[in-house]
Formats: C-alpha cells, structure tokens, sequence
C-alpha cells in the first residue's frame, strides 16, 4: 500500500475533541473517554460500522482533520479534573495518511502524556510504530495499549474485505516492532465475517501470528454488525469473495443488527485453546488489569 496521500486534508470544525463514556468503559478496554482526531477512514473495509446512517458522515471514505484540534484537546484535558484511559480510533483510524505530515495524533499523544492520561489505540495502519516511544512512556505513568486490527492472516482475502489498509503480514510486522518497544500490545480479531473468516485456518492464522509477533493478547468476536446503508454497502461487496454470499446473509441474518457466525461456538473453543497454548490474553478483565496502572490514576489536583 502507498503511503502517498492528497494534499491538503480537507478541515471541519468541531466543540469538541474529548467526549467522556458514560458507561460500560471497561467493556472496551477500560476506557474513561474518546477521541477523534479525524473524521473519515480511507481503509475502505467492507464490513465497518462507522459508515452507518447513525454518525451522519456522508463521505466516509473522504478523511477530514478537525481544525484546531491540538488547542481544543489540550484545553479540555487542562479542564479535567479525573484522568483517565483516553481511547483513539474506534471511529475512524487516527493513523490516516494524511498523519505522516500532519503529525496531529502524534501531537495528542504528547498532550496525553504531559496531562499524565493512559491511552488506548485502535488501527490498522503501519504508521503507529512511530509513535512506540510515546506509547511507551504514557504506559509507564497512565498505561498504554495498542491495538492492531487483523480479521484475517490471508493477504489475498483482505485486499477484497479491506482494500486500502495494510496487508496483515505488515501489521503483524507493526505489531512486532511495537512489542520489541516496550507497548503494552495485541491483536483486534474483529469482525468475524460469517463464511469468510470463521474456519478454523482463518482463527488458527490470526492466534498464531499475533504470539509470532509478541503480542500480550488477542480479543475476539464471533460476528459483524450490520445496519440501514452499512448492510447493503457490505453485500454488495462481499459477493467478490463470493457470489452467493449475499443472499446467503439476506436469508441468514435479514436485518438483524448482529449477525453471529454459525460456528461461533466452535471459533470461541479453538481461540482459547490456542491463546493457552501460546500465553496469550483474551478476557477482557484481564486485558485491562494487565495494562492499567496498578493506582488510579487518579486527579489532577495540582493543576487547580
């Protein structure tokens, strides 16, 4: 995949870049709030959520950065008087191209660091690792973890499902250069794409190369989700993989939102032994107890 991006990233405003979870943080990795530097993702993954209806981007593959955003992060992390885990890219990756020059998450990250918050990060791309010293040093003080999205270890089925992002043999090569570093690091195994990454090769390939690379743990799930435009936008384009498969899902799923793999029991079974076999990680309690801080991080007192 190249590197190259257009120049210059299109500018939308925005109130607001910290947005605090109102609950159910610990379900996702601890997190205490989110953030989106960016809006848009130009991975192109077939099955994403963040296309759907309900986060009103029309343009999804468009990647816009939002204006002022460094000014606008550190005002609001000065304001806080809890720290916390900050969680970035659940919406769109923060690790665009447009990142390489723009330097605008390495700039949040330093943020998060001198604010004394922890970090949670989401991506598919490459270009985290050159953030491993930050990440490093913002696990020591307010614990960091890195998440690298791998739905498949099969280079050839994921230029089709996630045309524009790097190859799983780059990102488990990320992955290395990142446990090598000293970060708190793991594999995302979501989604699971019914008839397409649920067999056993497809779970055995992802485990493997994850503990091949270092990683601390792998957090699975057995399905995908699909709603309003997501769904049709996602048959369409998995019938390349297969042309029966979208009426295969229409008469599966209809318009069920979650749509769990048939073998899911069978993927949960041969997962965990694998993660057994090989150390890894894979309950999320014990994802975030081994990555938080053994304190809280507690407040920010000094700084009032």
């Amino acid at each position: 995949m190249s590197d190259a991006a257009p120049s210059p990233c299109p500018v939308v405003r925005a109130r607001s870049i910290l947005q605090k979870v109102r609950a159910h943080g610990d379900e996702w990795f601890g997190i205490d709030y989110n953030m989106n530097l960016y809006r848009g993702c130009c991975h192109g993954c077939i099955y994403c959520d963040s296309r759907s209806e309900c986060y009103r981007i029309d343009d999804f593959g468009q990647v816009s950065v939002k204006f002022d955003a460094l000014a606008i992060l550190r005002r609001e992390l000065r304001s806080r008087r809890v720290r916390g885990v900050v969680g970035i890219g659940a919406m769109s990756d923060t690790y665009n191209p447009f990142e390489r020059e723009l330097r605008v998450t390495r700039g949040a990250l330093e943020l998060v660091e001198e604010f004394g918050f922890g970090v949670s990060v989401d991506t598919k791309s490459t270009l985290v690792t050159r953030d491993a010293d930050l990440l490093s040093a913002i696990g020591r003080v307010g614990g960091a973890i890195a998440k690298v999205t791998v739905t498949t270890a099969d280079d050839e089925l994921a230029r089709i499902i996630e045309p524009h992002a790097p190859s799983p043999s780059e990102r488990f090569a990320a992955l290395a250069e990142l446990a090598d570093a000293g970060v708190f690091c793991g594999v995302l195994f979501t989604p699971t794409l019914p008839w397409v990454t649920d067999d056993d090769a497809t779970i055995r390939g992802v485990v493997e190369g994850a503990a091949a690379a270092g990683a601390r743990f792998v957090f699975h799930m057995t399905g995908v989700t699909m709603r309003d435009r997501q769904r049709e936008h996602f048959l369409e384009r998995i019938a390349a993989v297969d042309p029966a498969l979208p009426e295969r899902y229409r008469t599966a799923y209809g318009e069920r939102y979650f749509c769990n793999s048939p073998r899911a029991n069978e993927n949960r079974s041969l997962f965990r032994a694998l993660c057994k076999k090989h150390g890894l990680l894979w309950r999320m309690s014990d994802i975030v107890k081994a990555y938080k801080p053994a304190q809280p991080i507690g407040t920010q007192g000094s700084l009032f």
